[in-house]
């Protein structure tokens, strides 16, 4: 006798009649309407799941562009002014600004229209050049433990160290350090 493999084949096709459960007519009842009808279904929803990407970027666009109309700009000109302003901040926010709070919205509006950067990031970015040359000054130290003999042999011909072709490493980091 030969094998069949009975309860392989039989999960298999449980398997996607279980997938098809809820189809039309045959196409959840009979193995081979149902196979087919799932292999369709799984495609359209691996191709569904990028078009609805597509679709929502489409509404929330739309979205905008009517907000910015009612503010008297367009859409192109208003995502234009944001980025010349340096606001990054995506499509969906955006939307959803326009959508539940119409003076924020506005406040985006003037200034992608001025095309500015806001006055607040100005002072943060400010703050943040001040922090950066003040850890410049930090840093000025440095750690001659880490470096390699022929670096700190470098360093020291820059130094005007004499006698420095002869030293050892513990040498060269004590006449460094002074």
């Amino acid at each position: 006798m030969r094998v069949k493999g009975s309860n392989i084949h039989k999960n298999r096709r449980v398997k996607v009649l279980k997938q098809a459960k809820g189809y039309f007519g045959s196409k959840h009842k009979l193995y081979k309407t149902a196979k087919e009808q799932v292999m369709h279904s799984l495609k359209y929803a691996y191709r569904d799941r990028r078009q609805n990407k597509r679709e929502m970027r489409k509404l929330w666009i739309t979205r905008i562009n009517a907000a910015c109309r009612m503010n008297g700009i367009s859409y192109s000109k208003f995502i234009n002014g944001l980025n010349k302003a340096g606001v990054e901040i995506n499509r969906k926010m955006l939307s959803e600004i326009a959508i539940n709070d119409d003076a924020a919205f506005a406040n985006l509006v003037e200034l992608a229209k001025s095309g500015k950067t806001p006055k607040s990031e100005v002072k943060f970015t400010k703050k943040v050049e001040e922090k950066k040359t003040t850890k410049d000054k930090k840093e000025e130290k440095i750690d001659y433990s880490k470096m390699t003999v022929a670096e700190l042999k470098d360093l020291a011909k820059d130094k005007n160290i004499s006698g420095y072709t002869t030293m050892k490493k513990a040498e060269l980091i004590a006449a460094l350090e002074k």
